[in-house]
């Protein structure tokens, strides 16, 4: 029995519950748009064994009989505490999440992603010393809150640098503009992150469990995610990676206890790879749909059969 936790006004939620269907394999949705009031969950915790159960209207599952969990947390979109207002709200709606994610975290079959693991992505920075350690590359990287040494990290690659946020909230991407030096001082309020711009095609990984899926990203945009908000052109075609490249992925992957991954590579005209970060909730139904790569059916398969034995996971990261 697989488990999926999420919401309906997702798009990856939709679809994998969506091929879950078509494949005919078993599953039960607790939706967070109505958890917990339609929910009942109970678990307790011995010798770090989980038994309990879930219960909605219709349908009972037991722990011991889960294969696999997906989970989607999408912040604003889940429920609300009707009888708390403002921040009383928000942090009840936390701790309802908080106890799933306690429950994912300890279960022995696959979770795809358990909250630990995706914590790595809270901090850019911390990827990139993980990242490093693989074969695959990293722009010249500067993390400062000081506007003089990002004047001159600016000047040093002749204006050709963009920047982005240093923790894991989404930004869009984009390369500094001469007026941007007019707003450098702003960065005593906080650091941001700068790199050297690199040319090529943008390069989507997705790896679930021991599988790669590779997208190719053909854009004029710096940030293709928002190219047809910049009047920009997006056209993407699945690719097969280097060999180096695709084991250098599965081994982000493991070392940070990621079932399913998105990982952002570039590729420049002299095929030289580079990697940017690694996204732990993927929104891989955008690729799937513009390549058609079985990557949804990958994932439910991967959760449909459950552990393959019992697993401790401990991973070597860098702490400095």
């Amino acid at each position: 029995m697989i488990l999926v936790c999420g919401s309906l006004t997702d798009i990856v939620t939709e679809l994998f519950c969506a091929r879950l269907e078509k494949l005919k394999y078993d599953y039960r949705l607790i939706d967070l748009g109505v958890y917990p009031d339609r929910y009942q969950v109970k678990w307790t915790c011995e010798q770090e064994i989980r038994t309990g159960s879930i219960a909605a209207q219709g349908w009972h599952v037991e722990l011991r009989d889960v294969t696999g969990v997906f989970a989607r947390y999408v912040g604003e979109r889940t429920r609300k505490c009707t009888t708390l207002s403002g921040d009383l709200s928000d942090a009840a709606a936390f701790e309802l999440q908080a106890g799933l994610m306690s429950l994912w975290e300890h279960l022995p079959c696959p979770v795809a992603n358990r909250i630990g693991g995706a914590l790595s992505n809270h901090s850019k920075p911390y990827q990139l010393l993980i990242i490093r350690q693989t074969a695959l590359r990293i722009p010249e990287t500067l993390l400062t809150s000081d506007p003089d040494a990002a004047r001159a990290f600016y000047e040093e690659h002749a204006g050709r640098v963009i920047f982005k946020s240093v923790s894991g909230i989404r930004s869009v991407v984009r390369c500094m503009e001469r007026s941007d030096i007019d707003r450098l001082s702003h960065l005593r309020n906080g650091p941001a992150q700068f790199q050297a711009f690199v040319p090529g095609d943008n390069v989507r990984v997705h790896t679930v469990g021991e599988e790669v899926f590779a997208t190719r990203v053909h854009s004029d945009a710096v940030d293709y995610r928002y190219a047809h908000q910049q009047g920009a052109s997006v056209e993407m075609e699945p690719i097969e990676l280097p060999p180096f490249v695709g084991n250098a992925c599965l081994e982000l992957a493991d070392a940070m206890d990621l079932t399913v991954a998105g990982i952002d590579l570039k590729v420049t005209p002299e095929g030289e790879w580079y990697c940017f970060e690694v996204n732990p909730s993927p929104g891989f139904a955008y690729y799937e749909q513009h390549t058609g790569q079985p990557i949804s059916a990958a994932l439910a398969e991967t959760l449909r059969r459950g552990p393959v034995h019992a697993q401790t996971w401990e991973r070597s990261l860098p702490m400095t």
